[in-house]
């Protein structure tokens, strides 16, 4: 059963994002696929993040992160982003501290900033949910997506 599940689950398709968060002086960036808006008014983005990921405990205890849609043509994001060094995954990169502190990186279509108002634990993610606390976009182009990359994620950790 669970194999079949897994298989259902890799043909629905999502956006790759690259999240950031901070704590004090420590950055750090991570690949984000289950990611959604959830409400327009106000706006609001959901990010499910598990436990496990060394971002997912810099999120709850700066109630931030910063999320960024990035072009097709940035696939090599994705493995700076999977590496295990924070330092290494900023490094020669334009990116600014947003107002919450969060890394917004100069190089994307656009992104969003989020202050944390919500977190919830329905199953093996949390899910924190983010109120825009600014946002922008710098370029027109095909966003990112399962589609196009050949590690989908289906729930192994």
């Amino acid at each position: 059963m669970k194999q079949q599940w897994q298989s259902a689950f890799g043909q629905m398709t999502y956006g790759i994002y690259v999240l950031t968060t901070v704590v004090d002086d420590t950055i750090n960036g991570m690949i984000a696929s289950w990611v959604t808006q959830v409400s327009y008014d106000p706006p609001l983005i959901m990010a499910a993040v598990h436990p496990n990921r060394y971002s997912h405990d810099m999120i709850a205890n700066s109630r931030a992160f910063g999320l960024h849609i990035i072009d097709q043509s940035q696939r090599e994001l994705l493995a700076r982003f999977k590496g295990p060094d924070p330092g290494e995954k900023f490094a020669n990169m334009d990116w600014k501290p947003g107002k919450t502190g969060v890394p917004v990186l100069k190089d994307c279509l656009a992104w969003f900033e989020l202050q944390v108002i919500q977190q919830n634990q329905p199953g093996n993610h949390t899910l924190f949910i983010g109120e825009v606390v600014s946002a922008g976009s710098h370029a027109e182009a095909t966003p990112l997506t399962t589609l196009d990359y050949d590690g989908m994620y289906v729930g192994k950790n």
